[in-house]
Parts: structure tokens; sequence; C-alpha cells
């Protein structure tokens, strides 16, 4: 069974899975990235050594890219109410690898305001039209009793980036934390937001409805931004966005999240860790880019797992908090989720766990 066989759309009937190990190809039906894009990303590298040299994209799939077909009692409970409550989660959208560990551990990430995005970038799995305006305003009181039922301590919220509302739909996005924060003062909320074009008051709302984590994806180094990433996006007006919320409340973490694979090099990945902490970012993490069908971006290259512990090493050399760094690691990633949840109980600020 491939994974796009395991995680259609919510709503849909759910059968019992067979636990075995899965391909995590194109053509096996998983999708992408940890973070979208019809030009192919460059084949050679502009300077320094390749930072996926380890492994190249030809041949066999590499043994470290096999999961477990996604299956259990708690997986299927979680996907059924989702499907009855016709809620998106970015674990089913973007056909994450380790969507049954983390439903059958109790997390989910839920996405927002439908499961069409305004924007068409080349690595993404999700789909790109036009809403039309089209939003669910009990979206958030939704959302809010399925997190009671999940029974989260932690949650991520993300949402589809929509050009097509008057406030890129910031509103529903702070209405949506606000909610959640009043049912259970006590759960974690982490935000991955879309960029709203750099628009300080637009950001300063969700900044303001006090999400714990604050995520604004980079995705890729700079050089290959225009191929892989909507033209709409951009990887200065991601710094931007990262920067804006430390400006607007220091005592935020902020976090985002590289893919490797793509053609980057080793010196180009040092220089976006180095932008990022330029801007405060506290938490990063590394995932293997993977191609979600032939009408995406071809992936360039496979990297290690020892490749991806050397990227984890140089991150914490260059400063930051927390890093999550593996082929199958995802920008909400649970072990990352695990050290948020310890320092934000403790009560500390990023600049208090940096001084201790």
């Amino acid at each position: 069974m491939s994974f796009s066989d395991s995680s259609s759309s919510a709503g849909h009937a759910v059968g019992k899975s067979v636990a075995q190990p899965l391909d995590l190809s194109a053509d096996g039906g998983l999708a992408a990235a940890p973070g979208g894009c019809a030009t192919p990303a460059s084949n050679s590298a502009t300077s320094g050594q390749s930072a996926s040299s380890s492994a190249t994209a030809t041949g066999p799939k590499p043994s470290w890219l096999k999961v477990r077909a996604p299956g259990g009692e708690n997986y299927v409970r979680i996907r059924e109410m989702l499907g009855e409550l016709k809620l998106a989660t970015v674990c089913q959208e973007a056909r994450c690898p380790n969507i049954g560990e983390c439903w059958n551990g109790g997390t989910a990430t839920f996405m927002l305001m439908g499961e069409v995005c305004t924007r068409g970038c080349r690595f993404c799995a999700v789909k790109t039209g036009n809403p039309r305006g089209r939003i669910d305003n009990d979206e958030p009181e939704k959302v809010g009793y399925a997190i009671s039922k999940m029974g989260l301590e932690y949650v991520v919220i993300t949402s589809v980036d929509r050009d097509d509302l008057p406030d890129q739909g910031a509103g529903h996005f702070a209405r949506t934390i606000r909610t959640i924060r009043a049912g259970d003062p006590h759960l974690i909320i982490e935000v991955l937001t879309p960029d709203f074009r750099g628009q300080r008051e637009l950001i300063q709302q969700i900044v303001e409805a006090k999400p714990h984590v604050f995520a604004q994806n980079i995705e890729t180094v700079e050089r290959l931004t225009r191929r892989v990433r909507d033209p709409r996006a951009g990887y200065r007006q991601t710094l931007g966005v990262l920067q804006t919320v430390k400006e607007i409340d220091p005592t935020r973490f902020t976090k985002s999240s590289i893919m490797l694979g793509l053609g980057e090099t080793d010196d180009e990945v040092v220089q976006t860790l180095r932008d990022l902490r330029s801007v405060g970012c506290d938490v990063v993490t590394f995932g293997q880019y993977l191609q979600p069908t032939k009408r995406h971006l071809k992936v360039e290259a496979y990297v290690t797992p020892e490749k991806f512990a050397h990227w984890e090493g140089v991150a914490r050399e260059l400063g930051f908090l927390y890093v999550a760094s593996g082929p199958l690691v995802r920008s909400s990633y649970r072990a990352g989720e695990f050290f948020m949840k310890g320092m934000i109980e403790k009560g500390l600020s990023p600049e208090q766990v940096r001084r201790n």
C-alpha cells in the first residue's frame, strides 16, 4: 500500500493499514517537504562542495527513506474525527512520512482555511488554486473541539496561503489561536504561518494572539529560492517576517526549516543559517526534500543521515537553541516539540534559555 493510499483526503472511509516499509519516492506517492515549485532546480552548484554530495539521486532509493505504513487505533480514530469535522491537517495534505508516529502519539498539525493554497511552490503537495474568498467561520471552534478530544499538550497550527482574502487570513488565524487558548490555557501552541507578504500589521495580529512558537520557513538557500518557491514568496521576505516577530515580542520563540537535496552547496547552507541567526531565529530543522509527483521539482541528491548530523552540529555552533535534523524530519517534528514544551513550561524566554 502506498503512502498516498493511506493518507487520502479527510472524510474518506478508513480501513486497517498493513504495517510494512514504504519507499518514499514520487512513484510511491509520498509527498514532500518540510516546508512548494515548475522549473527544475539547478543541477550545478555555484560555489563550495554540494551539501548533498554524500548521496546522489540516481539508483535505488536509500534504505533510510523507508517508514512503516500508518495504522493503529489512535490513527484511525483521529482520521475519522477530522473527516467528520471537515478539518484538514498538513499531515495528510503534505503526506508527511511521520503521520503514523505523530497521530499515534496524540500529535497533529492542523491546516486552516481549506485545502487549496493560492501559492504554487514547486516542492509542495498541497493543491494550488483560487478559493474565491471561501472560508469556514466555524473552523476555530472545530479545531478547538478536535484538540480537546485528542488530549494534546502541544499543537501546531498552520495554514494555506490565502492571497484572495483582504487580510490574507491573518484575522482568522489569530482568532483560532485565541479560541484554542481560551479552551485550554495550558496548551502550548506553535504556529507555522504564511508570510503575509511581509506586512507588519498582519504579522502583529498573529503575535498578539500569543502563540508560544512562531515559525516561518525559509525552505531553501537564497540562490534556489526563485526556482523552488512561488514568486510572491522570498528569501529576504521570510527573514523579514522572523525579524518582525522578534521586534514585536522578543519573548516569542521563532523557528524555520530548510530542505536539503535541491542542489544547495555547503557554503550556501551555512550562509542561510547565519542569515536566520541574524534575525534572532531560535530553532531550525533540516529535512530531505522528496518529490511529491513527477510534476514537482526533481530530487538532486539524497542526503545521508551522517550529513544531517553534521548540519545539526553546525547549527548548534551558530547558536540555535534547538536543531532537529534528519531525512524524515519535517518542520513540525515531535522532538522539537518536546524541547520547546520543556522550555515554555519553565516560563523561560529565548534569551533566558541562552543564558542558562
